[in-house]
């Protein structure tokens, strides 16, 4: 059975409802044919030339990435831009681009749910409730047993898969509830605390937040835009093969192997 685009974008609304995206998002397919048949896909956080190159290598011609490959409207495409670049190079190899933004963010079982279980929380609840049941921005959730700070730490770290970690506030010596939000949350500290977190796990935070954070002896930890979402992606991998075999559908679903933090880490002793 051939699977043609639109299938997929069908699919797609199940898992992440597209009506979920914010109003300021642009979600969906971006680039391409909805009439086309998928050879097989490749997901990915962020498009770029390197993520579209791997599918020209694997001889995928669907790509679905969390963040748009198309945000703003375009006044012009200029292709010496990497927008415009990443643009010709797509039309031009018959590449189909989706978008699962912040659909993803607010669904249920989504990007802040994949970060949570990633860090082993349980009974978790949206941070700020959508007007749908378990969907909305964030999520709380409790340890079975609390995790010393320690503890917590090593467990951060390892699942951020990151070198180092901004904290604002104190880190409290035992850790039960944890709020989060992945990808930039900064706005929802004060709920967090709010709800009666121990502590606060977004990116971006806001150098006000910070701030605020010192004052009241909350803790705030910033585990980057790429740390806080990455969890989710090897979890849609598994959700549109499921999918895929639910619809006896002949696809390959593969997870980008060169997608990296776009940051690197230099320390004060090193030479530049």
């Amino acid at each position: 059975m051939s699977v043609q685009l639109h299938h997929l974008l069908n699919g797609l609304d199940q898992i992440a409802p597209f009506s979920l995206a914010e109003s300021w998002d642009n979600v969906g397919l971006l680039v391409g044919n909805p009439d086309a048949r998928i050879t097989s896909i490749l997901l990915g956080l962020d498009p770029g030339l390197r993520l579209l190159d791997e599918a020209i290598t694997l001889g995928a011609n669907t790509i679905i990435t969390h963040h748009p490959c198309i945000f703003h409207p375009l006044a012009t495409v200029i292709t010496k831009t990497p927008a415009g670049a990443l643009l010709e190079k797509a039309l031009s190899h018959n590449i189909n681009i989706i978008a699962c933004h912040t659909n993803l963010d607010n669904s249920a079982e989504g990007v802040s749910d994949a970060l949570a279980w990633a860090l082993g929380l349980t009974d978790l609840s949206p941070l700020r409730p959508g007007a749908i049941e378990e969907t909305g921005a964030g999520r709380i959730g409790v340890f079975a047993s609390p995790l010393s700070d320690s503890a917590f730490m090593d467990k951060l770290f390892q699942t951020l898969q990151l070198e180092t970690i901004q904290i604002a506030g104190r880190l409290p010596e035992q850790i039960k509830t944890v709020a989060l939000c992945g990808g930039s949350g900064s706005d929802l500290a004060e709920m967090a605390q709010d709800r009666g977190a121990d502590l606060y796990l977004s990116a971006e935070i806001k150098h006000s937040t910070a701030r605020w954070a010192e004052e009241c002896g909350f803790c705030v930890i910033d585990g980057t835009h790429y740390g806080t979402e990455q969890p989710v992606m090897p979890f849609l991998q598994r959700k549109i093969q499921a999918l895929a075999a639910t619809n006896n559908w002949p696809l390959e679903v593969a997870l980008t192997q060169i997608e990296r933090h776009p940051f690197i880490y230099k320390h004060r002793h090193n030479s530049i």
